[in-house]
């Protein structure tokens, strides 16, 4: 485009502006960024860039100039402005060096202006103008989708995560020079088409954890089962070694396979994160993530000067692991509370608001007392009272309501770690819970997406309309609800246990040993926490 303006002195100047698209990520979305280019400007020889750029982008002048002149073009000899627009929407990191570089060529017209408005382009420049890969390309490639470009133009290796997408054509060029050469028509590249049926692979048989592994904890292992089959969360409770943490990591093996659109949130959220597709996240699984206690509250829910996802939603759609959960912060538990309830997490900041999914399976572990081994049948327990109290006391009744089921994991005794006689397979498991997740699909069928398809997840007139009890189971659950002293928000995750359990054993209605076993699950909110 050039531009014709005559200043007060009369003379004439010749101002051209190039025009291209990028996108900004703004949680695990993209937004569509217009980056324009005015080069030929009078006055001293600057670069001046806007639109509320973070000092990554910033940065970008000496990587973009290097680029070009390392590539054979000429850098601009006059003032040149950088407009990333709209101004009101934050931008970060280097992900602005290629549209950047195409827009200023184009307004020098060395680059193909009427290609540039098609693509969506985004990409970090080295100094040599070789392209390097970015975060959030699978979140820009749903842009492109959305409102009808014709691709997007990427790094090679970060090409793999956007040809994902159905129905956008993923150019990758691996430097600047391949990007002008392709918008003008030299050169020939042909869009990346990923099959996702064979794109992903599961994990190598090196790599793979099993059930079987595991020796005894039989009452834990049956929790774990309904836990997964109904998308339930678990508190385990147990001694130092009686194989808490060695059962929550075998989980992933015995969940049903994530639907190609689950798989797409998740690796969305994590190309938002900034991990790019390859090696262990092509694997085709829920993710898992074992957050250290030392955890902050922003690392955890998310957050930031410019927001983004924390471990709550890179366990989107997968496990959240929290060990040693007393020794977690206070505020850091809390903020729990909403993601575990509503399914997403809301995170305000000056940057902006912005929500984020938090669809998650949360298992806890635990000690009963600091030393960890009080009820210990072989190890005596040298905590006082009192210090028993303030550790438990850590964990808020409100949390513990959100757990739908807490289960002890005693110590194993000698024999039962020398059996040799392997466990059941988490192959026969996963067998067991698709069977009763296929279940919870039928049954919810049209009332939502197919990640939301399960008994935890049921709202209140789901819970009256697919929980029915008698008279008699009734006066039980009420019974047991005085006696334990527990909140109304358990009464209804009672229900969905027992949901779930007759679900396991091909049951239409619930039964009283059913309804008992799922009592059961929350006998221990009182005993050991009060």
């Amino acid at each position: 485009m050039t531009i014709n303006y005559s200043e007060h002195n009369n003379t004439i100047i010749e101002a051209m502006i190039g025009i291209t698209q990028s996108a900004a990520l703004v949680g695990v979305d993209a937004h569509l960024v217009q980056v324009e280019a005015n080069t030929g400007e009078s006055g001293e020889l600057k670069f001046i860039l806007v639109g509320l750029p973070d000092a990554a982008v910033k940065e970008s002048q000496d990587r973009v100039f290097s680029a070009m002149a390392n590539t054979g073009f000429r850098t601009p000899a006059t003032r040149t402005t950088i407009n990333l627009a709209p101004g009101s929407l934050r931008k970060e990191g280097p992900a602005y060096d290629l549209p950047i570089a195409l827009a200023i060529l184009a307004s020098m017209k060395k680059c193909e202006v009427a290609e540039l408005d098609n693509f969506i382009i985004a990409g970090e420049l080295s100094l040599s103008g070789r392209t390097r890969p970015v975060k959030g390309c699978l979140a820009m490639a749903m842009l492109a989708k959305q409102i009808g470009k014709k691709g997007l133009i990427v790094p090679t290796d970060s090409a793999d995560e956007s040809a994902l997408v159905e129905g956008v054509a993923v150019y990758p060029v691996s430097c600047l020079d391949e990007a002008v050469r392709f918008l003008n028509h030299e050169q020939i590249i042909e869009p990346i088409r990923a099959k996702q049926s064979t794109f992903f692979r599961t994990a190598p048989a090196s790599q793979r954890t099993d059930f079987s592994e595991v020796k005894g904890q039989y009452a834990a292992r049956r929790a774990v089962e309904i836990a997964v089959s109904g998308g339930h969360n678990l508190l385990m409770i147990g001694s130092p070694g009686s194989g808490k943490s060695m059962i929550a990591k075998r989980i992933p093996t015995i969940m049903p396979e994530p639907h190609v659109d689950e798989f797409l949130e998740i690796l969305s959220i994590q190309s938002a994160a900034g991990t790019t597709l390859s090696g262990e996240n092509r694997y085709f699984e829920r993710p898992f993530r074992s957050p250290h206690h030392t955890i902050s509250d922003v690392g955890l829910l998310g957050g930031g000067t410019i927001p983004g996802p924390g471990e709550v939603s890179l366990a989107h759609n997968g496990v959240l692991f929290l060990d040693e959960l007393p020794e977690f912060k206070r505020s850091a538990l809390e903020v729990l509370r909403q993601p575990l309830e509503d399914g997403q997490v809301s995170i305000s900041r000056s940057a902006g608001k912005i929500t984020l999914p938090s669809r998650l399976m949360l298992i806890c572990a635990m000690n009963p007392c600091p030393c960890g081994y009080s009820g210990d049948s072989t190890r005596e327990c040298r905590c006082t009272v009192p210090q028993i109290q303030r550790y438990r006391s850590k964990i808020s009744g409100p949390l513990l309501d959100r757990i739908d089921l807490h289960i002890e994991a005693p110590s194993l005794r000698i024999g039962e770690l020398r059996n040799s006689k392997p466990g059941e397979r988490s192959s026969v498991i996963r067998a067991r819970c698709k069977a009763a997740r296929s279940i919870q699909n039928k049954r919810f069928e049209g009332t939502g997406d197919s990640s939301e398809r399960c008994n935890a997840r049921m709202s209140h007139s789901q819970i009256s309309e697919h929980c029915i009890i008698n008279k008699e189971q009734g006066d039980l659950l009420q019974q047991a609800m005085e006696h334990l002293a527990l909140s109304a928000r358990a009464y209804d995750r009672i229900l969905k246990v027992a949901r779930t359990i007759a679900d396991l054993a091909g049951k239409e209605r619930i039964e009283t040993a059913h309804l008992l076993e799922a009592i059961q699950y929350r006998s221990l909110d009182r005993n050991l926490f009060y």
